[in-house]
């Protein structure tokens, strides 16, 4: 009669554990909210400004994925928890990324037009000289100008883009500086010694 007692105790908890665990139910509420913040980092620009912490809100997201699959919701549902606070921290990262890439090319913008400011003075001083590339320089001079403006304009939008567009310009200064410095080292053939 003792071990009846139990034997029955012992069925009761069996299936109450049964019970227990088939009425668990997938954690969808953190799901979503874990996939909006990831949603969020993505359009925030974390693949660009915090690949890092994305990539480490990613393996969580991945984990709690694999957790849903077998089934272990109690499990599965602390890693969406801790999915969404990662996803929301590669956000922040990404903002402060974003503003600090920003930063960096509008320093990078001020050392750019003194340049080109520089090349201006040269072009000037070599005018003379220039002869068959004057139409060229004042060509990429227009063309340096209005890039150099769409280039200012999306700095805000998109730091790293600007970057990409700004070292393009920069081969275009170099291009004239060589150019100029090539031509101030000629000597000015003078009108008498065309004469003879």
């Amino acid at each position: 009669m003792k071990y009846f007692k139990y034997s029955a105790s012992l069925v009761v908890i069996l299936i109450l554990s049964l019970v227990f665990i088939g009425c668990a139910k997938p954690p969808e509420a953190e799901k979503s909210a874990a996939n909006a913040a990831m949603t969020a980092a993505v359009a925030a620009g974390a693949d660009k400004y915090a690949a890092t912490d994305l990539g480490a809100a990613k393996k969580i997201w991945d984990t709690a994925e694999g957790q849903m699959k077998e089934k272990m919701y109690k499990e599965a549902k602390l890693a969406y928890v801790d999915a969404k606070a990662a996803f929301e921290k590669a956000a922040a990262s990404a903002a402060a990324g974003k503003k600090a890439a920003a930063a960096e090319v509008n320093v990078s913008v001020v050392a750019l037009e003194e340049a080109w400011s520089k090349l201006e003075t040269t072009a000037k001083t070599v005018e003379k000289k220039m002869k068959d590339k004057k139409e060229a320089w004042t060509a990429d001079a227009t063309a340096f100008t209005e890039r150099l403006k769409a280039t200012k304009d999306g700095i805000a939008a998109d730091p790293i883009g600007a970057k990409a567009k700004l070292a393009e310009l920069k081969t275009v200064i170099d291009k004239w500086d060589a150019a100029f410095t090539e031509l101030a080292a000629t000597p000015v053939k003078s009108e008498k010694k065309k004469k003879k």
